[in-house]
């Protein structure tokens, strides 16, 4: 099979165009070829050396978590998936080596659900990450309806779907982001409201009385003004800076959980969730998603397209 893999820790310039083994099915996993692959800061973050501290890593390194595709083979008791069916998720597994950036991935059942009908291969593919990040950090907080919640980088990958999960839940929305972005933000439900300094003076110009829940996907001090702005310290969350936990909050480091993802693609199907592809790349050209999500002025997701590569090569 063709992927895009690493032979060292590096950046962009180490991706290459491979031909490599088709993956091994364990037993309660199933054997995904891939349509689309989402692209995530993290993925460039581990190819650079910068979670040796977490996780095993062994060369050559496919990476990549997100993937939307079809399962082609099922491996033994894992019959919650058939041939055919159309699937998406969330493949983080123990170590680093065999991630989505590939025609095929395995992927244990725990981690799939089934694709959202009304999402595109590339749409499908943006969600599994951010997605599972954005919700089971507002759960963590206990969102609800009538809550007020504050959401850091909105108009983010994270944020984004973060915005529209909890809107679809009932709760008021203010979000954070660059005037550029505040339509977007609109359009997704919430209230925007500029970064920066002043920026808890401008929360409570639509909030006098704080927000009941905040979540971090930008660090930067989101923490810090968000216990300003909290009526209840402990619905705090952040993906980004660790305090968050010493402060009373808590530190959200996302999971495959095939729930959850059922969840997302409810949501998706009922037309409460919208998946904003910025841009998508075709496999090959990975080093460029990279180069993109490195510059942190992307809006919404970047996705590589892995459906036609046998054609293409």
């Amino acid at each position: 099979m063709k992927a895009m893999a690493l032979q060292q820790y590096g950046g962009p310039e180490q991706l290459a165009l491979v031909e490599l083994p088709e993956p091994k099915v364990a037993p309660g996993e199933v054997l995904v070829r891939v349509k689309a692959a989402g692209v995530n800061p993290v993925d460039w973050k581990i190819a650079e050396g910068l979670l040796d501290g977490l996780m095993e890593a062994h060369f050559p390194m496919i990476p990549g978590w997100d993937v939307a595709g079809v399962v082609e083979r099922v491996g033994l008791d894992a019959g919650e998936f058939s041939v055919g069916d159309e699937v998406y998720g969330y493949v983080r597994k123990d170590e680093v080596q065999h991630g989505a950036y590939a025609q095929l991935v395995s992927a244990n059942v725990r981690m799939l659900a089934r694709k959202p009908a009304a999402l595109s291969w590339e749409e499908a593919a943006g969600v599994p990450l951010a997605g599972l990040t954005a919700y089971q950090s507002l759960k963590r907080v206990g969102v609800r309806g009538g809550d007020t919640v504050l959401v850091h980088a909105a108009a983010g990958g994270v944020g984004s779907l973060c915005t529209q999960i909890a809107v679809a839940l009932g709760a008021r929305v203010i979000g954070t982001a660059g005037p550029r972005n505040h339509d977007f933000l609109r359009s997704l439900g919430a209230e925007p409201v500029a970064y920066g300094e002043g920026l808890a003076d401008r929360v409570r110009e639509l909030a006098p009385e704080g927000v009941d829940a905040a979540l971090d996907f930008v660090g930067e001090g989101a923490v810090e003004v968000s216990r300003e702005l909290l009526t209840s310290p402990e619905r705090l969350a952040s993906i980004v800076d660790a305090d968050a936990l010493a402060k009373g909050g808590h530190y959200v480091w996302v999971r495959p959980d095939s729930a959850d993802l059922a969840a997302l693609a409810a949501f998706a199907d009922e037309g409460r969730l919208a998946v904003h592809v910025e841009r998508v790349l075709p496999l090959d050209q990975a080093a460029e998603a990279w180069n993109l999500s490195r510059s942190g002025r992307t809006r919404g997701k970047l996705v590589l397209s892995v459906d036609g590569m046998e054609d293409a090569n």
